[in-house]
């Protein structure tokens, strides 16, 4: 599969869209993900490691695991999540302005695949299209409920 990247605006500061982005526990609260089981103690950063409930193309779910390899607050954030046969590294890039500047965040989520065995290398080869068009899917859908969290009322508004 090639790697898929999305990009989109979301009109927040990057500090609280990386907040949004890294606030595991509060995942679900914001319809970001399932509930979210914490493999590793501590606070977030490169080792933090869980996993989540995902929405699979078909309807289905299935849970992922995510693990923490570089967090440059709030710039950039990467993970890395096993699969069968094959292993996603996963880029969110946040640009845009901080708490005392205007305008949106520029945001970009790439997904790269990297086959782990050699059936993984067959298997990308053979469903690559496919798979990239539902992954691009998946990946503006994580995008808009990203965008919709940091847009939305913010958590003051709603107990009022």
């Amino acid at each position: 599969m090639p790697t898929v990247t999305v990009t989109g605006r979301i009109e927040a500061h990057a500090v609280d869209v990386w907040r949004l982005l890294t606030d595991l526990p509060g995942r679900a609260r914001r319809h970001l993900a399932g509930p979210v089981e914490l493999l590793t103690p501590g606070p977030f950063g490169p080792g933090t490691a869980w996993r989540e409930p995902r929405h699979r193309p078909d309807g289905g779910l299935l849970v992922e695991e995510f693990h923490v390899v570089e967090a440059a607050p709030p710039r950039r954030l990467v993970l890395s999540s096993p699969g069968d046969s094959v292993d996603y590294r996963i880029t969110w890039t946040l640009r845009g302005p901080r708490r005392r500047q205007r305008g949106g965040t520029l945001t970009t989520v790439t997904l790269e695949a990297l086959p782990a065995d050699p059936y993984g290398r067959v298997a990308a080869l053979l469903l690559g299209a496919l798979a990239a068009r539902a992954v691009e899917h998946a990946l503006r859908r994580d995008l808009a409920d990203l965008a919709a969290a940091a847009e939305g009322p913010t958590e003051a508004t709603r107990a009022a």
